[in-house]
């Protein structure tokens, strides 16, 4: 059962990305668009198309993720740092290509400034987290 102090936490949250423009709505169209360029672009899109094999599924679980990060919705329950371990095809130079994409794709589709600073915030974060987990090895150079 989850405290009544975590709920008005969690409201909070919500309140606080829905004055800016985050909500649900906003979540699903900004994974939409942002996926169908990943697919396309010439370095991630090979990637990506490599490892998914259900494209409606990845997005439903992906939008999922998105609504945990950005609204505290507690609706995601994967694991991500195991499932990019099983796609030997990432490289550290996609981390600063996904974050390119993913930054125009925002100034394109979001309602403000706040809105792309706020999920550039958590973006930068998680890549950064799941580079560090996938590639480095203290015995040997941070491949940046």
């Amino acid at each position: 059962m989850t405290s009544p102090h975590a709920l008005a936490a969690r409201q909070k949250v919500r309140e606080d990305a829905a004055a800016i423009g985050v909500d649900e709505a906003f979540i699903s169209t900004l994974v939409d668009t942002f996926y169908a360029r990943v697919r396309e672009h010439p370095q991630l899109g090979p990637v990506f198309n490599g490892a998914v094999d259900d494209w409606p599924d990845h997005l439903a679980r992906l939008k999922q993720f998105w609504e945990s990060v950005a609204l505290n919705a507690g609706v995601y329950s994967g694991r991500p740092m195991q499932a990019h371990m099983r796609v030997p095809a990432i490289e550290p130079a996609h981390f600063g290509q996904w974050l390119y994409l993913f930054e125009q794709t925002l100034r394109d589709i979001a309602p403000g400034e706040e809105a792309v600073e706020y999920f550039m915030v958590r973006a930068h974060r998680i890549g950064e987290s799941l580079k560090l987990g996938l590639f480095f090895r203290p015995d040997q150079p941070y491949p940046g």
